[in-house]
């Protein structure tokens, strides 16, 4: 768990998502694919259709992720997830996503602060993000963080219109 850090709200904590939090985490999820839709390769209609049973296995043995909790209500998620074709020192933020209520309090910084922590630990020595580029701020705030353009960009596998482009923070050795 970690806890919030300097300027952070005080009741803020950051805890991965277990199989006794997965409710908490199904919440936020489907919460997150509502308000900003553009932001995830996955739809609120595929995630609302998932079975108690798949969230659980999610929380089990899916990619590592984190709930922000605000006191006993949970304000924002992020997770690591390393694809089958990526270089094995790289891993990806995603799902990344912060209640409008708790944006600006550092809990996206705490979210993002656990997973770059996971992985140094994991060896990774970059992190990689898409995000889209007319969320502005969320550009903004992983530029603040170190993050770097790297000049790559796609589009959202269901929606072409939805242009994401690529950023990186380069962790360096670890050691």
């Amino acid at each position: 768990m970690a806890e919030a850090g300097p300027g952070v709200h005080p009741g803020l904590r950051v805890e991965r998502v277990t199989e006794a939090t997965w409710r908490a985490y199904r919440d936020v999820r489907l919460a997150a694919l509502i308000d900003s839709p553009r932001a995830f390769w996955t739809r609120y209609a595929e995630a609302a259709a998932r079975t108690d049973g798949e969230w659980r296995a999610h929380a089990a043995s899916g990619p590592a992720t984190w709930l922000a909790w605000d006191g006993d209500r949970p304000v924002g998620t992020v997770a690591l997830w390393h694809a089958d074709d990526q270089p094995a020192d790289e891993v990806y933020l995603i799902g990344m996503w912060v209640t409008a209520a708790a944006r600006g309090s550092g809990a996206a910084t705490t979210l993002v602060e656990m997973a770059v922590t996971q992985a140094r630990a994991e060896g990774r020595t970059r992190v990689l993000l898409d995000v889209a580029r007319e969320n502005t701020r969320a550009c903004r705030f992983y530029l603040s963080r170190g993050f770097a353009l790297t000049g790559a960009a796609g589009t959202m596998p269901w929606d072409p219109t939805c242009v994401e482009v690529e950023m990186a923070l380069q962790l360096g050795a670890t050691g």
